[in-house]
């Protein structure tokens, strides 16, 4: 009987040590952690169009989860926005180890005028003393979806996130100006050695960009929960010249994974995409 109880025991023990993640594991960050220090600078790329690729999506943020869901066809690449800190800001190292990874690539869409009034608020701590200010969403202009560079996969606990990370871009008006000087970073390990930290004047702001949902994606549970939260607004950037930088990018959203790999020649940061809350709808946590 003691040994059929230790066997027992035995048994009971194996289930729980593989239920027990391991200690290297990566804790997903809460909703606001990631989007309060998810800042993006967007680098003007090399003339690429895809393949003819038609997707149908559905917006996820609860603000704008009435939209009606529409078919669009993925156009020219036109962007590779890229994660950065500004000034002497670290993310929290929660959320630091997913947005390092976060690079998406921007194509050329059309679609429907929504014509949507909206209140944004800045969400980085850096901006949130800024006024919130009071736009219109107007008209489709971009998909940007998740890529890696170089074949440079990012931790599997980080791949399961990022890969969902889908987010339309409208033109707003109007179009005001942040007027901000700020010092931008590069956080991802391809781009670090080669991007030198750099000054850059922040002006006028151009485009929303809001998340959806690719048909065809299944999101997790615990990562719809975060990556629904994400919303960018996209501002004219100015800054000094920076190196030319030749890069491969492959899709790693499971609806786009089919889709060759592209070059990329990024030749100048043109815009900087930073978190915003709509309506007061702030992310949770």
């Amino acid at each position: 009987m003691l040994r059929r109880l230790a066997s027992a025991v035995v048994a009971i023990l194996a289930v729980a040590f593989l239920c027990v993640p391991p200690a290297s594991a990566l804790a997903l960050p809460t909703p606001k952690d990631l989007t309060a220090f998810l800042d993006l600078e967007c680098f003007k790329t090399s003339p690429y169009q895809p393949p003819a690729t038609t997707l149908k999506l559905r917006h996820i943020n609860p603000v704008l989860s009435t939209l009606p869901i529409e078919t669009v066809t993925l156009g020219q690449r036109e962007q590779l926005c890229v994660p950065v800190a500004k000034n002497n800001q670290t993310p929290p190292s929660s959320a630091l180890n997913f947005i390092r990874y976060i690079d998406l690539a921007c194509y050329k869409i059309s679609g429907t005028t929504v014509t949507t009034g909206l209140v944004l608020s800045h969400l980085n701590p850096l901006f949130q003393s800024l006024p919130r200010t009071q736009i219109s969403l107007n008209t489709p202009q971009q998909l940007c979806v998740p890529v890696i560079k170089n074949n440079v996969l990012p931790p599997a606990e980080v791949l399961s996130l990022v890969r969902h990370i889908d987010l339309k871009c409208y033109a707003i008006t109007p179009n005001t100006s942040l007027n901000q000087q700020l010092s931008l970073r590069q956080l991802n390990p391809v781009l670090t050695p080669i991007i030198p930290t750099h000054g850059a004047q922040v002006l006028t702001a151009r485009q929303l960009c809001v998340p959806v949902q690719k048909a065809g994606d299944v999101i997790p549970d615990e990562v719809f929960k975060i990556v629904r939260w994400i919303d960018l607004e996209k501002f004219d950037l100015v800054t000094p010249a920076l190196p030319t930088v030749s890069l491969t990018l492959r899709h790693i959203n499971p609806v786009l994974a089919g889709l060759p790999i592209e070059p990329a020649v990024l030749s100048g940061a043109s815009q900087l995409a930073l978190p915003v809350a709509k309506n007061g709808n702030f992310p949770p946590g």
